[in-house]
Parts: C-alpha cells; sequence; structure tokens
C-alpha cells in the first residue's frame, strides 16, 4: 500500500510539472529554445533590417549581436519586398543553419499599397520555411506610415499561427518619435539601438 502510494505521488508531481512546464501556462506566449554560445541568429529582412539611415555599425542586427553577444547575421536587402524575400529566404536557412530567425519584412509592400492578404500569405510562406528547420521564429511588425502608425493585424496572425514570438510594437514607438528617425520610415542610429534593446529582452525573457 506504501509502495503505492508513493508511486501516485511520482505520478502526480510529474503530471503537475508538465503542466507548469507549458509556455502559455508559465508565460502566456510563445517560448524558444535557449540560445547556445555557438548559436547563429538570422536577421532577415528589408531596409530596416539592413540598417538604412544609420552607419552599418548602428544597424540593429549589428547592436542586437552586441546585446546577446552570439552571432547575428545581417540578411536585410533595401528596397525588397516581401515575395522577393521568400525567395532569397530558402538558400540562407541552409547555408548558415541559424538557431533563431528574426523576420522584419513588408514594409515596401505596403508602401507600395499592396493588399494585406497577399502579404500575409507570403509572410505565412516565410514562417513556414523556418518552422521546416529547427530554428525558432521572432516575427517584427511594421507599421503603416502616414498619422496613427498602426501595424497591419496579419503580423500577429502569422506569429500566432506558427507560434512564433511577436514584437509589433518598437518599430511603431521608435518610428512615431521624430528624434530617433532619420527619415519617415526608417529610425536611425538611436531608433535602432532601441529596437535591438526590445528585442534582445524579449528573447531573453522568452527562453525556456
Amino acid at each position: 500500500m506504501a509502495q503505492r502510494l508513493f508511486l501516485l505521488s511520482i505520478v502526480v508531481c510529474l503530471i503537475t510539472a508538465g503542466i507548469a512546464g507549458t509556455p502559455e501556462e508559465a508565460k502566456g506566449g510563445a517560448k524558444i529554445m535557449p540560445l547556445r554560445e555557438d548559436s547563429v541568429i538570422l536577421a532577415f529582412g528589408d531596409s530596416l533590417t539592413y540598417g538604412t539611415g544609420a552607419p552599418k555599425d548602428k544597424s540593429y542586427p549589428s547592436l542586437l549581436q552586441r546585446e546577446l553577444k552570439l552571432k547575428v547575421i545581417n540578411a536585410g536587402v533595401p528596397g525588397e519586398l516581401i515575395s522577393e524575400g521568400a525567395l532569397r529566404l530558402p538558400g540562407l536557412l541552409e547555408e548558415y543553419m541559424p538557431s533563431l530567425v528574426l523576420i522584419c519584412h513588408g514594409g515596401n509592400d505596403i508602401l507600395r499599397g499592396r493588399a494585406d492578404e497577399l502579404i500575409e500569405k507570403d509572410l505565412a510562406a516565410m514562417a513556414e520555411m523556418v518552422k521546416a528547420t529547427p530554428a525558432d521564429l521572432v516575427i517584427i511588425g511594421v507599421p503603416r506610415p502616414g498619422l496613427g502608425l498602426v501595424v497591419p493585424d496579419f503580423y500577429e496572425r502569422v506569429a500566432e499561427r506558427y507560434e512564433a514570438l511577436y514584437e509589433g510594437q518598437i518599430l511603431r514607438k521608435v518610428l512615431s518619435r521624430p528624434e530617433l528617425k532619420s527619415d519617415l520610415i526608417h529610425p536611425n542610429a538611436k531608433g535602432y539601438q532601441l529596437m535591438a534593446k526590445a528585442l534582445a529582452q524579449l528573447i531573453k525573457s522568452s527562453q525556456w
């Protein structure tokens, strides 16, 4: 009888531990695997990733590398459309085999007035590519230019669908402050620094 009670207590402890370890229960959001010293992060996107508006060493990937003390690849291409990015991404995933991918894309499509559902389709295709690898994913929401700087809902929808981390506020906050911008649609060095700090905090707080 005592042995049976002991075994039952172990089962209860294991079940309790499993519930506590569930990401949604513990943190209320997506989680990522712990990053190691040799982990590679792929920062993928357009001019916002490339660092237009600031010196190259002040782009958000460069600053994020300093924040995390991990290798961060800057895979930003100014002027790129998201459909073009979807064609470029597979080669980079194969080349670098990253542990974490950050996608900040779609801004040029928004500027051109492309339909949200088409941008969402390409963003989802890229998220699916990342999720087909061992890498975790962060999606960064890009706001529409103009008054209000609203981030389209599809960024968060895709993040939820593919269980990715989501940062939907930092670019909106940076681009709403003139002192943090180099022009209407790009941060300056100070803006990219705030972007890197926000992403570093998100990544650190969301590891298992």
